[in-house]
């Protein structure tokens, strides 16, 4: 019976955690958001902040590989 009573305690110590980092994640979600509405009503297109934001979060290789492609691409449609 005693290791079920730490096995619960140990259980409801994780869910708790749980709990708070998923509020902490709520919360930064809604800053972000705030700061893109700023942005918008200050002038700035607000999906080409997103797109800029993903770009920096990939390596440099990466951009350039996924940039010709979309290159090939728009030439193969006569979109240049």
């Amino acid at each position: 019976m005693d290791s079920y009573q730490v096995t619960a305690d140990e259980l409801r110590q994780f869910v708790e955690r749980i709990e708070h980092l998923e509020q902490e994640k709520k919360d930064i979600a809604e800053q972000i958001k705030e700061v893109y509405s700023e942005s918008k009503s200050r002038g700035y297109d607000t999906k080409a902040l997103r797109t800029i934001i993903s770009l920096r979060r990939k390596d440099k290789d990466q951009v350039a590989e996924e940039e010709a492609v979309l290159e090939i691409y728009k030439q193969a449609l006569n979109m240049v």
